[in-house]
């Protein structure tokens, strides 16, 4: 895959992971409880420490991560905002707002696992944190199902 590919492929994955890291601590505020609260803390952790593995893997491949943000990226938390705002700390409406986010974080890996000809170091990374996405994803949306 040449380095341009790579470029876009992980920008949009950094952008993806820094939209859940947002949405997650937007989520935090937006909640009472304080199970919620942890589960929500926990994903933004995760998801700031996936940002850091991928810009790890661009800096050792020398490729240059896009300080700008992606049109996707905006409109979706101008989403979870609005949602947020018009819910009034309602957590079923808040899981379904996250597990929408986890569903495009699962795509974009997915998206992301297809490349070809990426290094084995990369791929390796990106396998790894699809796991964690997925976990996330069955958990949200697990605490959604069971939510009142």
């Amino acid at each position: 895959m040449e380095a341009k590919a790579t470029t876009a492929l992980l920008n949009e994955l950094v952008e993806t992971l820094k939209d859940g890291q947002k949405g997650y601590a937007d989520a935090m505020t937006d909640v009472e409880d304080t199970t919620l609260k942890d589960t929500f803390k926990k994903y933004a952790a995760q998801r700031a420490n996936f940002i850091t593995e991928i810009e790890d893997q661009m800096f050792k491949l020398d490729l240059k991560p896009d300080e700008s943000s992606s049109i996707t990226g905006t409109v979706h938390r101008a989403w979870i905002d609005l949602k947020s705002a018009l819910t009034s700390k309602d957590n079923k409406a808040v899981l379904n707002e996250c597990e929408r986010g986890e569903d495009y974080a699962v795509k974009a890996y997915q998206t992301a696992l297809k490349a070809q000809d990426l290094p084995s170091n990369l791929k390796s990374v990106i396998e790894k944190q699809y796991q964690g996405v997925q976990e996330a994803h069955n958990t949200i949306r697990s605490l959604r199902d069971s939510s009142k």
